[in-house]
């Protein structure tokens, strides 16, 4: 499973912006929003109370022993204050290098016949204009004329230009680009301030972060436990007045930090932002971070053949007469129901025809009438002026289309189109009113590597389903190649739906990949909807996600990147809910050894004194958040197995390992502090 792609995680502006911001984040009013550090922050200013006068909340502990607690109560609030403005840094980062891009340029803006030239913060959703080579694009648009190469590294990283065409789904272009060659002429799909870019700037911002789901229920119980320990530790005073024991106000704050969860309470927050920071860092703007959380629980995934699964340039190679016709008709015929098909494989047969110097009349495709490509229908062709109609397209498709103009059906087709399909080929049938001439031979190969990657998919218990356009035993071939559990054929936009429905009818959450306009409903249905940055407008505002690199195999590596942020916030989790089994050794026995000897039994750790048992507890809850920060950031390691195992070995790292090393840490820094006390 390849990972992200390697950028540099954190800058020297990055880390002064969040020392500065972790003080700013103590405002109360801001740090209200983590429940758990409020409690922490209230505790600070207790004992600073009691630091600044000591009688305040009558006879306590020495200064110095208040002092030092302060400071680490402080340090602890200001370690998770640091994690949190770490990960939005980043996201601000990235959110001023798209400012930057963001700009006020001059656009060529077509009225009526002429070009005005008016700024890009001018123009509306609707309107058209002219770009030419070396001229930025001044807004989201399609391209609806001509073919050009566009450099779209301000926005994906990517220094090789993308080809952006009119027709078919590789026709969106982003504000903010750069047209490198050749002109296109484009139709404004939005607004200002609606653009793809304003979109990003605001989403990549951590600030602006919702919590999700899953979040907000983790919240909910560390506020619970919170509360909880809170009751627990405010009666432990009236309890020790009645065994005739002291204990101080700083002791019991001590001790209410401790127990609290303020390993997962400090981080939590960071670990949410970094999650979807990973996920734009590989190029995938998504939408919500309940996205990615949802793509970490994905049970099934809808792939396209096409792009996905193989390259998707699927390319005439051979014409294939049936019947008694020629070559050089199959040839004719096709050339000109593809002469005015702007699309990729519309292109290669003519392409086709040139190189293997078949003749036919061009001017055919200037005096008819071209019917555009409809999933529906499955074909596209001409109709000419004298009532001749030329069609190309799904063999089945064609053949119903030609039975219904009365004609008939060549006894080899099916076996001429069956021998393409078996070779993983795709059979376009051409046709003339009721007459089929024969088969344009279309290939694509499967990539290198998908077999491997579905082998992974299948140990994470995730099943994939291709969907493809294709004939049942062409898309038996790819399935089987590709290594797919299930595919369809010939399928729909409504049978992908229909898929997606059926999946999540079963208690299943569902991802798809699409760049088309017909796959905007499947889209929007699905959990995840991971739509492709150089498809149709449709697309983008129907996903959830947006791949600014267009690879459609991406969602694989989305998946992992969902998981890993859950596994990286439950493993934290854990590990925190486990620190407080030592802190709780480690406290509890100082805070009653006096008045209760036989609670030094309990004092497994051989802690110094009292007073060493507590500092000691107390700087290892306040140095293990920043520890920690890194591992937030980064996220816990990741590798493809079933959820069986990987609780088990979550379990025995983060939850016995939570238990073990505060044991160990606090042991070292009490024989610290029992030297400095």
């Amino acid at each position: 499973m390849s990972t992200a792609p390697k950028k540099k995680l954190l800058t020297g502006s990055i880390i002064r912006s969040a020392v500065k911001d972790s003080f700013v984040k103590l405002n109360p009013l801001t740090l209200m929003k983590n429940p758990v550090m409020f409690v922490v922050e209230l505790g600070t200013f207790m004992v600073l109370l009691m630091v600044l006068a000591p009688g305040f909340f009558g006879a306590e502990a020495s200064r110095g022993f208040n002092v030092a607690v302060f400071l680490i109560l402080l340090f602890t609030v200001l370690f998770a204050n640091f994690a949190e403005a770490l990960a939005e840094g980043r996201g601000k980062a990235q959110a001023d290098t798209l400012k930057r891009t963001k700009q006020d340029v001059q656009a060529n803006k077509l009225v009526g016949d002429t070009l005005k030239t008016v700024a890009s913060s001018e123009l509306r959703k609707g309107d058209i204009v002219m770009v030419r080579q070396g001229e930025m694009i001044p807004g989201d648009g399609e391209v609806i004329e001509g073919l050009a190469s566009v450099d779209e590294s301000a926005i994906t990283g990517e220094s090789a230009p993308v080809i952006k065409e009119a027709g078919g789904d590789f026709n969106s272009v982003t504000g903010g680009t750069r047209v490198v060659s050749d002109e296109i002429k484009v139709r404004i799909t939005s607004d200002p301030g609606e653009s793809f870019l304003d979109r990003m700037i605001s989403l990549v911002e951590g600030a602006k972060r919702q919590k999700t789901p899953n979040e907000l229920a983790l919240s909910t119980l560390l506020i619970s436990l919170t509360i909880i320990f809170l009751i627990v530790v405010v009666t432990l005073r009236p309890i020790a007045g009645y065994l005739e024991a002291e204990l101080e106000i700083p002791v019991l704050i001590a001790l209410l930090v401790c127990l609290i969860p303020t390993t997962i309470g400090g981080l939590l927050s960071a670990i949410g932002i970094a999650g979807m920071d990973r996920v734009t860092r590989f190029n995938v703007l998504a939408m919500s971070g309940k996205a990615v959380e949802a793509a970490g629980d994905i049970n099934t995934m809808i792939l396209d053949k096409t792009g996905t699964i193989t390259f998707g340039n699927r390319m005439a190679s051979e014409f294939v007469p049936v019947g008694a016709e020629t070559e050089a008709e199959v040839a004719k015929w096709a050339a000109v129901s593809s002469g005015l098909d702007e699309t990729p494989e519309g292109r290669s047969v003519i392409e086709l025809v040139k190189k293997l110097g078949h003749p036919y009349d061009s001017t055919l495709a200037t005096v008819g009438t071209f019917i555009e490509f409809r999933a529906e229908t499955r074909m596209s062709g001409m109709d000419l002026p004298d009532g001749r109609m030329v069609r190309k397209g799904a063999v089945d498709s064609v053949k119903r289309w030609v039975l219904s103009q009365g004609g008939a059906i060549p006894a080899d087709l099916e076996q001429k189109s069956n021998g393409i399909a078996g070779k993983g080929g795709t059979p376009l049938a051409v046709a003339v009113n009721g007459r089929i001439y024969g088969l344009i031979y279309l290939k694509d190969t499967v990539k290198p590597g998908m077999k491997e990657r579905f082998d992974e998919l299948r140990k994470m218990g995730i099943k994939t389903i291709m969907c493809t356009g294709d004939n049942p035993l062409t898309a038996a071939t790819i399935a089987a190649e590709a290594g797919v559990d299930e595919f369809i054929a010939e399928s729909t936009p409504e049978d992908k739906i229909e898929v997606i429905r059926r999946e999540q009818n079963d208690g299943k959450l569902v991802a798809m990949t699409g760049d088309g306009t017909n796959d905007a409903p499947a889209l929007a249905q699905a959990d995840v909807g991971l739509a492709m940055n150089s498809g149709t407008a449709a697309a983008k505002e129907a996903a959830n996600m947006v791949d600014l690199d267009s690879d459609p195999s991406k969602i694989i590596e989305v998946v992992a990147i969902g998981k890993q942020l859950l596994m990286t916030r439950g493993a934290l989790t854990t590990f925190s809910i486990a620190n407080d089994i030592a802190k709780y050794f480690a406290i509890i026995p100082a805070m009653f050894t006096l008045a209760i000897p036989e609670m030094n039994a309990l004092n497994v750790m051989g802690l110094g004194s009292p007073g060493s048992a507590i500092v000691s507890a107390l700087v290892f809850n306040a140095i293990i958040i920043p520890l920690l920060i890194p591992l937030a950031m980064r996220g816990v390691s990741y590798k493809p197995m079933s959820s069986v195992k990987l609780l088990r070995r979550n379990i025995f790292v983060y939850g016995l390992g939570g238990i073990i090393v505060p044991f160990i840490g606090i042991k070292a820094i009490d024989l610290l502090v029992s030297i400095w006390l």
